[in-house]
């Protein structure tokens, strides 16, 4: 699959997420051979669970296909740029590459706010694709958010 395609299934995860009432944040993990071993959206309303971040789950989901911790040769692909947290299990779990396609200009680590994902302090550094389908990642965000204005 390529990163297009993955993103627009990032796009579908975080449409769905959306629609359950969660930020609308979608999360892929494609495998070394660029097939998916996982894809999840946010679920932190749902599930009562601060940490439970599109990234956090995929990644978790992925750990579980593979049997493995370390996820080397993986990308990770987001609708929007991770936080800190979401860039450090990034990080911790090895993926080779981060896409992402929306800004997080508030709160994002992976080169707006921060840049943790390309501390030199740490021992692994994922190579970062930003703007991957931006537009689309960003409107159904702003779209969401529209919603919940009180005007």
């Amino acid at each position: 699959m390529n990163i297009q395609d993955a993103m627009r299934l990032a796009l579908a995860e975080a449409a769905e997420a959306g629609r359950r009432g969660e930020v609308p944040v979608g999360a892929v993990v494609l495998g070394p051979l660029g097939e998916v071993l996982a894809a999840a959206g946010n679920d932190r309303e749902a599930g009562a669970d601060p940490t439970a971040h599109a990234e956090i789950l995929a990644l978790r989901k992925a750990a579980q296909a593979t049997g493995q911790w370390r996820l080397t040769g993986c990308t990770l692909v987001v609708t929007l740029e991770p936080c800190t947290m979401c860039a450090g299990a990034a990080v911790l779990s090895r993926v080779e590459r981060v896409v992402y396609g929306a800004v997080d200009e508030k709160g994002g680590a992976v080169g707006s706010l921060w840049d943790v994902v390309r501390d030199r302090r740490l021992n692994h550094r994922p190579e970062v694709v930003m703007g991957v389908l931006a537009e689309e990642c960003s409107a159904v965000l702003k779209e969401f958010f529209a919603t919940r204005r009180i005007r």
